[in-house]
This record gives C-alpha cells, sequence and structure tokens, in this order.
C-alpha cells in the first residue's frame, strides 16, 4: 500500500471487494451474474462483513456495482447480534 494512498476504511475495502466480484461476473451470462456475486460472497465473506455489506446495503450505499445490488437479495443475511 502507497504511503500516498488515502486511508481506507472497512466500508471502502467491503464496496471494493463486491464491485471486483461484480467485475469479474460481468464476463459470464448476464442471467448467471447475478447469482455468481451472490455464491462467492456467501460462500467467502464471513458473517462480519456479510452484516457490514447489508448496513450499507439497506441505506442505499451507491458505490456498489449495480451488479452487486441486484445480487444483494440472494445473499444470505447473517443473524443479528443480540444485545447485552
Amino acid at each position: 500500500m502507497s504511503h500516498d494512498e488515502p486511508h481506507k476504511t472497512t466500508d471502502d475495502k467491503l464496496v471494493y471487494m463486491a464491485n471486483q466480484i461484480a467485475t469479474f461476473f460481468k464476463s459470464q451470462p448476464e442471467a448467471e451474474r447475478p447469482k455468481g456475486v451472490a455464491d462467492h460472497i456467501n460462500k467467502f465473506w464471513e458473517q462480519r462483513m456479510r452484516r457490514a455489506f447489508f448496513a450499507m446495503i439497506d441505506k442505499g450505499d451507491p458505490r456498489f456495482d449495480p451488479l452487486v445490488v441486484q445480487a444483494a437479495p440472494l445473499i444470505k443475511r447473517p443473524a443479528k447480534i443480540a444485545k447485552a
């Protein structure tokens, strides 16, 4: 990481990763794209990452690629954390 690069937040990194996944799946047949994005996130993202992802999606974060937004209903929502 470059010292010139601005500090990226966890949210920035999740947006970046989700959009990279979407970019990859854009090379697949159109009907398979949302499922491919969702399957990848379901398989490789831990609950904490998906929890943060849905917090941003639910707020309508505009930084997500439209394919990520389209895939969101197919992504498994993690269990809510019980508050003490």
